[in-house]
């Protein structure tokens, strides 16, 4: 299986903006839902292999959890061209994720 790539702040400025479509899922090490949720987005990710998808740790950039208006954990940001235009906090399944971001 392939693991989601862990973006720093400078790599998740640069993909959100240099891309059309992008995505990042947002987790904190000690949330067992958020665990559950990397399960599903790693199926996903190995079935839509060209999806640009990173992850954060949302300790680590709390001044952006402010910015993207993140209002808990785990979450699924879409951005169009550096703009948020979904927040997935409900991980229902993996066909609903696999759905929601194939593009």
């Amino acid at each position: 299986m392939r693991e989601m790539n862990e973006w720093t702040k400078q790599e998740l400025e640069r993909e959100i903006g240099g891309n059309e479509q992008t995505y990042l899922y947002l987790y904190t090490p000690m949330c067992g839902t958020c665990q559950m949720a990397k399960k599903m987005l790693t199926v996903v990710n190995e079935l839509l292999p060209n999806l640009p998808l990173g992850q954060a740790n949302l300790n680590f950039i709390p001044e952006k959890a402010l910015e993207w208006e993140i209002e808990s954990v785990p979450c699924l940001l879409s951005f169009e061209k550096g703009q948020v235009t979904e927040k997935i906090y409900a991980f229902h399944s993996v066909e609903y994720i696999y759905n929601k971001l194939k593009i």
